[in-house]
């Protein structure tokens, strides 16, 4: 199994609008052969002093995978293709983190 964590930096104050998008393509990835888990989540205020500053501009995705192969798929599907270029003009930085089990 690997996870990812996917911090996406969008355009400032269009978050609503990236997650809108985003969230209309969460079913064709939980369709995927391999998904476990996939979604966006956002910062939220919770006065835990450990916490990192919030980020007004950021979506994180939480992914889990049963294998590496599925992920690079996912990378290559089809509907992932067509959503990295509607969202392109919205996107300004992407950083992956991809994790295993310890």
């Amino acid at each position: 199994m690997v996870h990812v964590v996917a911090a996406i930096s969008v355009a400032p104050g269009r978050r609503a609008e990236f997650v809108e998008h985003f969230k209309a393509l969460v079913p064709a990835v939980h369709a995927e052969q391999g998904c476990i888990e996939y979604g966006p989540t956002i910062d939220v205020q919770t006065g835990i002093d450990r916490q990192i500053p919030l980020r007004p501009d950021v979506v994180t995705v939480v992914e889990k995978w049963e294998s590496l192969d599925a992920l690079k798929a996912h990378l290559g599907a089809p509907h992932m293709l067509a959503f990295r270029d509607k969202v392109k003009g919205l996107v300004l930085k992407v950083e992956l983190q991809i994790l295993q089990p310890a």
